[in-house]
């Protein structure tokens, strides 16, 4: 398949590229400002996704069998701090990449968040869930999915993905990467206590997408997580004890929701969804937080300090 990508430099979209080149797939990659190389993809191209008039010609010229939207502002508290470029990027990106797909009768995948709920149940969400946001990424994300799915019905797939693990290109983007990043400016982190999730590694959340793109029996809303649900907390030690880094070298600070009401307050309690009918009927498998750590690497930026650590 001939495969327009965007959001290439990401976390999930150069594991996308990656598992796609793999396959034998041609990706056109689209960039903003990343210079770096590309694993796995075919042709990169540099690209200001604000301007419909240059996405549409990319995609014309491209003429895809399919779409796939990795580009967002993935983190809620950027899209509170620049909400324009937050709503181009998220919502009318998307939406406008759904038309293009329709026009040109490509499938399209667009990535949506578990933070289309408010958190507050403790039982999994399921796709008969009502959604209700409680931040203006949240938002975003569940009005993107509206658009989606009204300009291109017949092609679309919208993937609600949960916390994301793995290896980013810039060794700055994931979970266990953010920590680093603390830890090596010697910063001790806060993680909730109270907080659950259920990430998943961006590779495991790209081969699904690429499963799903090479059948022809799936369209609508998905929803896709880890097999496990843990606090931050808990995410964070285990990480610190996967690389056998020291309390000393590496400190956490736990505190709950209660101690940070202002924060807590667009911040989800339990963020569970429930995978079906996904579950079961893929080949890509549902991983274990303990599969999620057998494939972190220590990230390039501070390798230099762990080693001295």
């Amino acid at each position: 398949m001939k495969l327009f990508l965007t959001g290439a430099s990401g976390l999930v979209g150069s594991a996308f590229a990656q598992a796609a080149s793999r396959r034998g797939h041609h990706v056109t990659g689209i960039v903003g400002s990343f210079a770096g190389t590309l694993p796995g993809v075919t042709e990169k191209r540099t690209l200001d996704l604000t301007d419909d008039t240059a996405l549409t010609s990319a995609v014309l010229d491209a003429f895809p069998d399919a779409i796939v939207n990795c580009a967002a502002v993935a983190e809620p508290a950027q899209c509170d701090a620049d909400p324009a470029r937050a709503q181009a990027l998220n919502v009318a990106l998307p939406a406008t990449l759904a038309r293009l797909a329709h026009h040109v009768s490509a499938k399209f995948i667009h990535l949506s968040s578990e933070q289309v709920f408010d958190g507050a149940s403790a039982s999994p969400y399921s796709l008969q869930s009502t959604p209700k946001p409680i931040n203006l990424y949240g938002r975003q994300k569940l009005e993107s999915e509206r658009l989606v799915h009204a300009a291109a019905p017949e092609f679309a797939i919208t993937l609600r993905a949960p916390l994301l693990t793995g290896n980013s290109l810039s060794g700055k983007r994931s979970l266990h990467e953010r920590l680093f990043a603390d830890w090596s400016a010697g910063k001790t982190p806060r993680v909730f206590s109270d907080e659950i999730r259920q990430p998943c590694t961006a590779s495991n959340l790209a081969d699904l997408m690429l499963e799903l793109l090479e059948r022809n029996d799936v369209r609508g809303v998905y929803h896709w997580a880890g097999a496990d649900t843990l606090s931050r907390l808990e995410l964070a030690r285990r990480i610190r004890a996967h690389f056998k880094l020291s309390e000393t070298a590496a400190p956490i600070t736990s505190v709950t929701r209660a101690e940070d009401p202002r924060g807590a307050s667009k911040r989800q309690a339990t963020l569970a969804l429930e995978l079906k009918p996904l579950a079961g009927k893929v080949k890509t498998p549902i991983e274990t937080f303990e599969a999620q750590l057998d494939q972190l690497i220590i990230p390039a930026p501070f390798q230099a300090w762990y080693h001295q650590a």
